[in-house]
C-alpha cells in the first residue's frame, strides 16, 4: 500500500491511498484522482516522509517528523496567484457544512429548476431541494425571485455521506 500526500491547484492537500506507484498514475491520467474539497483532477504529488521501521526511527522520531514537514513545505512553489491556503480547521467546517446540506435535501437532479420555480409559484409544496444547473439557470432564478445558492460538491460527497 502506498501513501501520497497529495494537493490541486487550489492549494488543498490531502491523502491518497494507492496499490502502487503504477496505480497512482494510472488513476491520475484517467482522473479519477479528485481533490475531496473542490473536485480539482489536475493533482500534484508532494514529498511525503517514508515510514521505515528501522531502530533508530523508533529512537528518534520527533526529529525525522519535523525535518521532513519543513522540507515538505519548502519543496511545494506557491505562487502568488495562487488562493490563500486554507487552514484545516476551515476545511472540516466546510465539510460539515456541505454534509448538513445533503442529509437534510432531497437531490432533483437535471429537474431542479423547473422544481424550485414550482414551489415559489406554489404548485407544490416546499421542500429542500438540491440539483444541477447552470450558472445562467441560476441567474434566472435569481431574477425570479427564487432564492437559490450554487454549492460544488465534490463527485466524493454526491453519493452517502458518513
Amino acid at each position: 500500500m502506498k501513501v501520497l500526500n497529495l494537493q490541486c491547484q487550489q492549494q488543498h492537500q490531502f491523502e491518497g491511498w494507492f496499490a502502487s506507484e503504477d496505480d497512482y498514475q494510472s488513476q491520475r491520467e484517467r482522473k479519477l484522482v479528485e481533490c475531496p474539497i473542490c473536485g480539482d483532477s489536475t493533482i500534484l504529488k508532494r514529498l511525503s516522509a517514508p515510514r521505515l521501521n528501522l531502530l533508530t526511527s523508533r529512537l528518534e522520531p520527533q526529529a525525522t517528523v519535523a525535518e521532513s514537514s519543513s522540507l515538505s513545505q519548502a519543496v511545494v512553489p506557491f505562487e502568488e496567484s495562487a488562493p490563500v491556503p486554507v487552514s484545516e480547521e476551515t476545511h472540516i467546517a466546510w465539510l460539515k457544512m456541505v454534509q448538513h446540506v445533503v442529509a437534510n435535501t432531497e437531490d432533483i437532479g437535471q429537474g431542479f429548476a423547473e422544481e424550485a420555480r414550482k414551489m415559489h409559484y406554489g404548485e407544490t409544496e416546499e421542500r429542500n431541494i438540491r440539483g444541477q444547473v447552470s450558472m445562467e439557470e441560476t441567474r434566472s432564478l435569481l431574477e425570479e425571485g427564487i432564492p437559490v445558492m450554487p454549492l460544488a460538491l465534490p463527485a466524493a460527497l454526491k453519493g452517502s455521506v458518513h
